[in-house]
């Protein structure tokens, strides 16, 4: 069954209107509305309308608080500190990166740590938050244990998402990335349409790879992405957040029934505070062209981080957003008459 189209517009209104039902104000439930569509509107369906539900869900049964808004812990030059109070997660990971993209325009770079917030949803909203500022964002997560460490039988490890963004006039470049190979999100979609990973995507309980997103999903045992070296990834990143903002680590946050009291961080960098008088625009697209000429396999390119979503945004806007079915009729049954 091929996906519905829906009306960009008419996808953030039906947000918008849901998460005013449930206790935001207009201007927060905006935000978040945007959030939540511009990540469909990008093709990252899994993480912006395919998500919508679980973060209802997380609002009615408590564990997002639609009131709560971060509050700085403490400040020192380039670096903050702040809390979360549990409120909704892209909200505060949208906060936190405007803050750093702040202390970058006075400092040259910024960096916020925050704890004790929810899932951001979609990481790449923040890398985009970034660029679409003409600054280059990096940020960083922890998440619930759903990644076992190189050579273990059980989930000790977050797919901690790591996000990479550099602003570019001719196309920002975006990496957006678990530490998984793939997100539980993608895997969650492919078992919906009963599809096999396109590569192996996990292990099952005697330890061997699979293609089976079922199988992964039951046990929680992704593969690292670059395995051994992806699995030391996921616990730095973990110390990083945990340790700058002094909130939980993926281990004290898997002893809850949810994923919550996670901890982030945003770094945000300024170029013209940082000793360059122009954007080297001319340098980075020297890499990009030399990148983007390499051989191939086949026919097509080779592709930079990023590099279709602006066609991708511009084609859904015209022809509408690719909606699933069944996760379009359940948002819209929330709307209350």
């Amino acid at each position: 069954m091929e996906n519905l189209k829906i009306p960009y517009a008419e996808l953030l209104e039906t947000f918008e209107t849901v998460l005013i039902q449930k206790g935001f104000d207009e201007k927060r439930a905006r935000l978040s509305a945007e959030l939540f569509a511009k990540s469909s509107l990008d093709g990252v369906a899994s993480h912006g309308l395919n998500r919508f539900p679980f973060f209802v869900k997380m609002i009615e049964e408590g564990i997002v608080d639609v009131k709560a808004e971060p509050t700085l812990v403490g400040s020192f030059g380039v670096f903050e500190r702040w809390d979360g109070h549990l409120g909704p997660g892209n909200l505060n990971a949208h906060h936190c990166m405007d803050r750093a993209i702040q202390l970058s325009q006075q400092l040259g770079i910024g960096c916020v740590a925050l704890r004790n917030t929810n899932h951001w949803m979609r990481g790449g909203n923040f890398g985009w938050q970034a660029v679409e500022a003409g600054f280059i964002g990096i940020c960083f997560t922890n998440a619930i244990p759903n990644m076992p460490a190189w050579g273990g039988s059980e989930p000790v490890l977050g797919n901690n998402p790591l996000v990479i963004a550099f602003p570019r006039r001719d196309g920002p470049i975006v990496l957006d990335m678990a530490m998984s190979q793939f997100s539980y999100g993608k895997m969650s979609s492919y078992l919906k349409e009963n599809m096999e990973m396109p590569f192996e995507a996990g292990f099952d309980e005697e330890g061997h790879l699979t293609k089976d997103p079922k199988v992964i999903l039951d046990k929680e045992l992704a593969l690292p992405i670059g395995l051994w070296k992806g699995a030391g990834l996921s616990l730095l990143l973990d110390l990083l957040a945990a340790v700058l903002s002094e909130g939980d680590a993926t281990h004290q946050i898997g002893q809850r029934q949810y994923e919550q009291n996670i901890s982030q961080v945003f770094i945000s960098l300024c170029p013209a505070k940082l000793g360059l008088e122009e954007f080297p625009e001319e340098k980075i697209n020297a890499v990009i062209e030399h990148f983007k000429a390499s051989s191939t396999f086949g026919e097509e390119q080779v592709r930079y981080p990023g590099e279709k979503t602006l066609e991708v945004r511009e084609r859904n806007l015209a022809e509408g957003v690719p909606v699933d079915r069944e996760i379009w009729k359940k948002v819209l049954g929330m709307k209350k008459d």
